[in-house]
């Protein structure tokens, strides 16, 4: 029984390392047709242009402008270089060349989200802080920026990268006119003693009066004058002339 088992595992290994030595045929530098036949491989930046034969090696050309491939090869087509696209928040960091593809890095004011071989394939906004909150960590080329909540007594219009203290209009010498809020800051002004509000409004108001019944007189004598010079209309003399027409008796030619 013991016997049996070891000439299966023995079995077993050879097969594991004839598929090994079968499936590595080809050298390092060497990759493999589909006839099994193995040829140099073309350097980077190198396509497969003829495959190799008895009597010649591999014939390879260069990559084309915008194509390339970073390592040695067997294949018949060059890559096409990856386009750093403004849509996708990115621009180029190292341009593409015949042997290595372009590296994209993240727009001003973006972050990468998606990384692959040293460059970023997509890259997003920074966030921006509401009224109310600071930078409490600016955004990088990978990182978010990060907001904080301001404290009591302290404002930030969303820009700052520390809460502002709210000015203290006493100290200043002056009145607070708005207090200030999580966003905003206090405002503070001169305010007017109620006495001098009081001196200007009360003259300007009796100033109004007068004239007012200045005009109001001025108007009424002036019609009483245009009835008593009017032949049409003789008329006895009344006590009281503003009830001229009303109370006074009236001979009609």
């Amino acid at each position: 029984m013991i016997s049996r088992l070891a000439l299966y595992f023995f079995i077993t290994i050879i097969f594991s390392l004839n598929f090994e030595l079968y499936s590595c045929a080809c050298a390092r530098a060497e990759y493999e047709m589909e006839n099994g036949e193995c040829c140099p491989m073309c350097a980077p930046g190198n396509r497969v242009y003829r495959h190799c034969t008895e009597d010649t090696s591999t014939t390879c050309v260069p990559c084309l402008d915008s194509t390339f491939i970073d390592a040695p090869n067997g294949l018949r087509d060059c890559f096409h270089c990856t386009v750093c696209d403004p849509g996708q928040g990115l621009r180029v960091n190292i341009a593409c060349t015949r042997s290595s593809n372009t590296v994209c890095e993240p727009l001003d004011g973006h972050y990468c989200i998606d990384q692959h071989r040293g460059g970023c394939i997509v890259a997003q906004k920074h966030i921006k802080c509401r009224p109310g909150q600071y930078v409490k960590h600016k955004g990088t080329a990978f990182k978010d920026t990060e907001c904080a909540e301001c404290s009591d007594g302290t404002f930030s219009n969303g820009s700052l990268q520390i809460c502002q203290p709210h000015s203290k209009c006493e100290d200043l010498g002056l009145t607070e006119i708005k207090p200030g809020t999580l966003s905003s800051d206090a405002e503070c002004g001169n305010k007017i003693p109620a006495g001098l509000i009081a001196g200007i409004i009360v003259p300007l108001v009796v100033t109004i009066a007068v004239a007012v019944i200045i005009l109001f007189l001025k108007i009424k004598r002036k019609t009483v004058w245009h009835a008593s010079n009017n032949p049409y209309f003789p008329f006895k003399k009344c006590c009281m002339p503003s009830l001229l027409y009303f109370t006074c008796n009236l001979n009609i030619l």
